[in-house]
């Protein structure tokens, strides 16, 4: 699977982004995507997946409410709308896929593995 994110940029706390991961090379809707966020200096962490075949999607608590994943099956798409940004949502964002289904592991980067190459989300206070 090859994934290619987009969307990233600039934007003021409060503010708006959408994030694209078009992936290929493999039926999307047999592998589960999700987002990860690596800020400056942290480790990456989860954000939010969807479960392939049409399962849940589920997010880290500290996106609840403000991000939302979808994917659009027919064109190979996985989208992830960011609301009411923050300062501390600052960070690369990585698409990651995976054939895997097992729910106790999608939290977790180890079960991903094909990574997009990121895109940069700043947030200005």
């Amino acid at each position: 699977v090859q994934l290619q994110a987009s969307g990233g940029g600039l934007v003021q706390a409060g503010g708006s982004l959408r994030l694209s991961c078009a992936a290929s090379g493999r039926t999307f809707r047999t592998v589960t995507m999700a987002w990860f966020r690596q800020a400056a200096g942290k480790e990456r962490q989860f954000v939010a997946a969807s479960r392939r075949n049409g399962g849940s999607t589920f997010y880290a608590d500290s996106v609840k409410g403000r991000f939302t994943l979808s994917r659009n099956n027919a064109e190979n798409t996985v989208y992830l709308q960011l609301n009411s940004l923050k300062p501390e949502d600052a960070a690369v964002y990585y698409c990651a896929a995976t054939s895997t289904d097992i729910i106790s592991s999608l939290r977790l980067e180890g079960a991903y593995a094909y990574w997009g190459q990121g895109t940069l989300v700043t947030v200005s206070s």
